[in-house]
């Protein structure tokens, strides 16, 4: 499970044990021999009344234990320094984090090779922390990397391939290579098969267009996921008022004062029907200060006052 980013949080533990198992699977694949006396760890033993710095004491324990006994390139070392930098991130330490998975990856090149999976695996792990940090760029190269060996090995329409595509297009939107992500997220809106990835999918193309000043066609994709999110799940939702509001100000943006009011007035009722709920009660109060400034903007400054 990859370092995530952007409130999705760490899920580093599980990775912990989980990366341990297939580190030997993949050595006993290759004939290498995997000492009975250094078993995969136990989640519950390690954890039980350990606080996070102790954990991160006792992994850095580990690889030094490791470095020293096996050297920096055993596998058991680079999966070591890998839990390290895994821990690092979970604990909010990214820059520790991002070069310890650097070097991580450096040595895997050397032992495992540069397209090998388990390579790809701490690639991703670099990526993710590489984006959590505000790399986008060097994010982006990664994703790169990770979308050309899983179009090899997968196919270009396999989940983990779109999944690929679709981080890259997110990192190059954030570090403005805006046309590029453009052209990724249209392929990775083509080649998924899962509707509401790519109703996400539309929202991050909307985005991109929006940067690179195609206003028409970005509000088009926002007026898509608005149509699909309302049949779903409704228009009163949460999901789908934040992509109507969305839509109002992506109006606002390209200058159309009128479709921008009919927006924000109509996503403004729906939350006001639904206000009981504390995350639409919020949005709704934005909702309003853009409706607003969308009747100033249009010259109807006494409708505007009514609502400030």
């Amino acid at each position: 499970m990859p370092v995530q980013s952007s409130g999705e949080g760490y899920e580093v533990r599980e990775r912990e044990v989980g990366l341990v198992s297939l580190w030997r699977n993949l050595m006993r694949r290759g004939g290498r021999t995997v000492p009975a006396q250094e078993p995969a760890p136990s989640v519950d033993a390690e954890a039980a009344g350990r606080t996070p710095g102790m954990r991160v004491a006792s992994l850095e324990r580990t690889l030094d234990d490791h470095v020293q006994r096996l050297g920096a390139q055993d596998p058991r070392s680079i999966a070591a320094r890998n839990n390290l930098a895994s821990k690092y991130a979970q604990i909010g330490r990214r820059e520790a984090a991002r070069a310890e998975f650097e070097r991580t990856l450096e040595e895997a090149v050397k032992v495992f090779g540069e397209e090998h999976p388990q390579t790809d695996v701490i690639r991703e792990n670099l990526a993710w922390i590489c984006s959590d940090s505000a790399r986008p760029a060097q994010a982006a190269e990664l994703w790169e990397v990770l979308l050309r060996h899983r179009t090899e090995r997968l196919g270009p329409m396999a989940s983990d391939t779109v999944d690929a595509r679709t981080r890259l297009a997110d990192a190059l939107r954030r570090s403005g290579e805006h046309e590029a992500a453009v052209a990724h997220y249209e392929r990775a809106i083509e080649d998924s098969a899962d509707p509401v990835e790519r109703e996400r999918l539309r929202v991050g193309l909307s985005l991109a267009l929006s940067a690179a000043g195609r206003y028409p066609e970005s509000i088009r994709q926002l007026r898509l996921v608005l149509a699909q999110r309302s049949r779903r799940l409704g228009p009163r939702h949460y999901d789908t008022l934040v992509i109507h509001h969305r839509l109002g100000r992506a109006y606002t943006q390209a200058g159309m004062d009128r479709e921008a009011i009919d927006a924000l007035l109509e996503a403004y009722r729906n939350g006001l029907a639904a206000v009981g709920d504390p995350e639409i009660r919020m949005l709704t109060f934005k909702m309003r200060r853009d409706l607003a400034g969308a009747y100033s903007a249009a010259g109807r400054h006494r409708e505007a006052a009514s609502l400030f």
